[in-house]
């Protein structure tokens, strides 16, 4: 219980961090925005939290279910973040709503195939970072942004930063989105050591 609670804990603070990433991102935008994203990761590994993305490629036997129970925690603290951004004085939600219709406009099936370069730049990121080498950090995370490879955390701070009527108008297509972005996020997580036939580390 004591495990599953830390586990949690540490997941809503990776999922603010990834947040506040989003946040500067959508505030600045472009290259510039997409560099100052990586901040969000970097924050992750510094304090060692508990990031879906930074964590799916590297999980062992019998630990799939923690997986899972991280992309719940990273979504609550998205939640929080996209609370936030809503009484924001910039057009955070608007920005936001651009993003959404981007995702929403390729499809589930697309959307799902480009998460997987997403899943394996942040793992490449991740391996390295563990090592105390940030500079693939640095690349691989503005990389994902402008090559538009979806990033199921920081898609579900875009996406709780909608609007209420936004979501209305777009519930069924949203839900076999996410689940696509979640999969192909997961694939490419796990890329290097399916091909490999081995451990990312």
């Amino acid at each position: 219980m004591n495990s599953t609670v830390t586990i949690l804990k540490s997941s809503i603070l990776a999922g603010i961090c990834i947040g506040i990433a989003g946040f500067g991102y959508l505030a600045t935008g472009g290259l510039p925005g997409a560099v100052l994203f990586a901040c969000g990761l970097i924050a992750v590994v510094s304090y060692k939290l508990k990031l879906y993305t930074g964590t799916a490629g590297f999980f062992q036997k019998g630990e799939l279910g923690q997986v899972f129970l991280i992309l719940l925690g990273n979504i609550i603290g998205c939640l929080c973040v996209g609370l936030l951004a809503r009484v924001s004085p910039m057009p955070i939600q608007e920005s936001a709503e651009k993003i959404f219709e981007a995702r929403l406009a390729i499809g589930p099936i697309r959307a799902g195939l480009l998460a997987i370069g997403c899943g394996f730049l942040m793992t490449t990121a991740v391996t390295f970072a563990r090592k105390g080498q940030y500079l693939p950090l640095l690349f691989c995370v503005p990389m994902f942004i402008v090559c538009g490879f979806p990033h199921c955390v920081a898609d579900a701070f875009y996406y709780l930063t909608a609007s209420l009527q936004f979501w209305g108008e777009n519930i069924l297509k949203i839900i076999p989105l996410y689940i696509c972005i979640v999969i192909g996020n997961f694939i490419g997580c796990n890329l290097f050591r399916m091909v490999m036939d081995g451990k990312t580390e």
